[in-house]
């Protein structure tokens, strides 16, 4: 049991030091695209998730959040309002439901991944295709709350700041979702297939020996 527990502590410190790795290494964790960031640190945090389970999949994302807070506040974009409660542009400036947008679909991220996976197990006589389907629901559940939540909390100010009419930006949204999120879902899939499928046969021998 005190191994058992030493190893799983051991793992999520491995995955938080990737984590805050990936955040820190310019255009790795946070690819800059002029106004706004493409992000793989999403990635981490399902492989987390589907090995280590929901609440230190939990924990993970709120690392993974908390990289994006500190990001946005001390290397901000026009938009990082939107992340931060600390950064202002003119008239527009973050508030408690920036704290929302970057820390809830990044600890539901840790979460997410897991039950997919659980769940698709149990059907599907294919570990490699679960993997990736997880991988893929974990990606776009980022993408698609942060997304539809900048829309519904910051709609005007995200607008203004991106300099398009208020009527046109879902139509801004969607296109973001389609350029960003699905290249970012489809990467999260194929790496949460590869590395997670080597990292769980690892896990049952180790169990199996203990």
């Amino acid at each position: 049991m005190k191994n058992s527990k030493t190893s799983d502590l051991v793992q999520l410190s491995l995955f938080v030091a990737i984590i805050v790795l990936m955040a820190v290494t310019p255009f790795l964790g946070y690819i800059p695209l002029g106004i706004t960031r493409a992000t793989i640190i999403h990635v981490p945090v399902i492989i987390g998730s589907i090995i280590l389970g929901p609440k230190k999949g939990g924990f993970l994302g709120f690392v993974f959040g908390l990289t994006s807070l500190l990001t946005n506040t001390f290397n901000p974009t026009v938009t990082s309002f939107v992340f931060s409660p600390f950064y202002s542009l003119g008239n527009y400036s973050g508030n408690f439901l920036s704290l929302v947008i970057c820390f809830v679909p990044r600890i539901l991220v840790g979460i997410v991944p897991y039950y997919v996976y659980r769940a698709l197990k149990k059907k599907v006589n294919s570990d490699a295709l679960s993997l990736t389907i997880a991988g893929v629901c974990g990606s776009m559940t980022n993408t698609l709350l942060v997304m539809n939540m900048i829309y519904l909390f910051f709609g005007t100010s995200y607008a203004a700041a991106k300099n398009v009419e208020m009527n046109a930006l879902y139509g801004i949204i969607l296109g973001v979702i389609g350029i960003n999120g699905v290249p970012e879902a489809i990467v999260a899939g194929v790496l949460t297939a590869a590395v997670a499928k080597v990292l769980l046969k690892y896990q049952k021998r180790t169990v199996a020996v203990s």
